[in-house]
């Protein structure tokens, strides 16, 4: 079986995002215009079930004071993806990351509902991928 390329998972992973996938005490604040806006977390999750690598954790500063989290992934050889990083304005600046344990997904107390609507969304979306690639023509 062909495995996915970066754009089909980040494809299908920006197609599933909305309100409902977004971090719940922004959700009244999340638009179509920053789609990726609170999404880091979920997104960061997601992309770890698909290409493992590790979890990164970065601090978001306004001002010098830290304001959140950001989260992102490094995959073998340092490459980093984060697909998120857009939803920052220019006012917000995020530190370097560090490796952050995954934690169990019993053990979150929230996101976990998040989680698993973007993984089952990102899910159906790469299988629509892949029964819609062409085939190689018959020799």
């Amino acid at each position: 079986m062909t495995p996915f390329l970066l754009s089909d998972i980040e494809r299908a992973v920006r197609g599933s995002w909305s309100a409902e996938t977004c971090t719940p005490e922004f959700r009244a604040h999340w638009t179509e215009d920053n789609p990726a806006r609170d999404q880091c977390g979920v997104t960061a999750m997601v992309l770890n079930d698909l290409l493992g690598g590790e979890l990164l954790r970065g601090e978001v500063h306004v001002g010098g004071r830290r304001v959140d989290y950001h989260w992102w992934n490094r995959l073998g050889a340092g490459v980093e993806v984060d697909l998120t990083r857009e939803q920052f304005g220019p006012e917000e600046t995020v530190t370097e990351g560090v490796v952050v344990p995954r934690p169990p997904v019993t053990q979150w107390s929230r996101l976990q509902a998040e989680y698993e609507l973007l993984r089952d969304r990102v899910l159906r979306e790469l299988g629509r991928e892949r029964t819609a690639a062409p085939e190689a023509p018959s020799a």
